[in-house]
């Protein structure tokens, strides 16, 4: 758990912010030494209440306080040498700033207080909705990647979920259109609707209908002007319990990549079927594909964010090519690997949310379910 003291320490970039946190004290030590070493005419002195003004920007109340005051002693103590160096205005400058500035420190620290509530409600929202998922479920080795566009964002409409149920294990990727606060609603509903149909359901038709009934509706409670068509492409997969294959139904989704024998398949569905929320459009004939997912096989799920990165050049990011070009490595492993090279490929600026599933049939079935 985050206190708030923690979040006033735990600042972005690390090295580079702590170094800045002594900035205003370097500039102090400058502005006043080149006061007492150059002469009067340039008046160096008069830039003293610059150090406490930059001071709040990054310091709490009373250090800043405390360094106007050294400012104030400076050019007190520079006043016995120069008798004409303007003394009383700029003193009167520096006292004037100094109350400005511990104000302003004041009104950034609230803030920042504030914003750490928020973030702490995003954190606990996102557990919600993207909760950890087990590393291993029934033999099958699974995990997450998630990346938001925005980098102090917390969540978005991209979403994943996993269940151990009576059918097997039972997966869920998707990416509801649009962004912001509509967008998490709607991925809320899919993903609580998942979590109750994956147990309830036998076959993966039934789960669909499902989470397009819950969608339908959180969209008929919840209209937004600018977004008259909400929807949400998904897809589902199924392994169940001891057999050495997965079922998959592909609801407008990217479709996933599968690694069998070493060989690297994209695996399109035999019959397109409509994104949630268009069956009434588009109809709902749902069609699932049996594929073999034999034991050390892979499976790659992913949300159009990583396909859509795009370079310098705006060329779309070739993953099944970078696939073909990575060795044997576990989930946590390829995730990170394809984390990394997300950013590389970017430059670090994601353009759209990013939700990955990496999942391995494990050369041993287990029986259990661990945490």
């Amino acid at each position: 758990m985050i206190t708030s003291g923690q979040l006033r320490r735990r600042r972005p970039y690390g090295g580079r912010w702590e170094a800045a946190l002594w900035s205003p004290v370097i500039l102090t030590v400058l502005i006043s030494g080149l006061a007492f070493s150059t002469p009067r005419e340039i008046a160096i002195s008069r830039l003293l209440p610059v150090a406490p003004a930059l001071a709040a920007a990054m310091w709490p109340v009373l250090p800043t306080v405390l360094l106007g005051t050294f400012c104030l002693v400076v050019m007190i103590s520079l006043s016995f040498f120069y008798t004409d160096l303007g003394t009383p205005y700029t003193a009167a400058a520096i006292v004037a700033v100094t109350a400005a500035a511990a104000y302003g420190s004041h009104v950034r620290r609230q803030r920042e207080e504030a914003l750490f509530n928020i973030r702490l409600v995003a954190d606990a929202a996102q557990k919600v909705l993207l909760r950890p998922l087990p590393r291993r479920i029934e033999g099958i080795e699974l995990e997450s990647l998630y990346l938001a566009a925005q980098e102090q964002a917390r969540i978005g409409g991209d979403f994943y979920e996993a269940a151990a149920t009576p059918y097997g294990v039972r997966l869920l990727i998707g990416d509801v259109r649009g962004k912001g606060l509509s967008a998490v609603g709607a991925a809320a509903a899919v993903i609580g609707c998942f979590r109750d149909a994956a147990y309830d359901e036998p076959d993966l038709r039934g789960i669909v209908h499902r989470l397009e009934t819950s969608i339908t509706r959180y969209s008929a409670a919840h209209p937004t002007q600018d977004l008259p068509e909400r929807f949400a492409t998904a897809l589902v997969a199924e392994i169940p319990h001891g057999s050495a294959h997965v079922r998959l139904l592909n609801c407008g989704h990217p479709p996933p990549l599968l690694v069998h024998h070493g060989e690297i398949s994209v695996l399109e569905p035999t019959t397109p079927s409509p994104p949630l929320n268009l069956a009434t459009l588009i109809g709902d004939h749902y069609c699932v594909d049996t594929v073999a997912f034999a034991p050390g096989d892979q499976l790659l799920l992913y949300t159009d964010g990583v396909t859509e990165t795009r370079d310098r050049t705006g060329a779309f990011f070739p993953l099944p090519d970078w696939m073909r070009q990575q060795g044997p490595a576990p989930p946590r492993e390829l995730l990170d690997r394809l984390h990394r090279k997300l950013l590389d490929y970017s430059g670090g600026r994601l353009e759209d949310d990013i939700a990955a599933l990496a999942v391995q049939s494990a050369n041993t079935r287990a029986q259990d379910h661990p945490a």
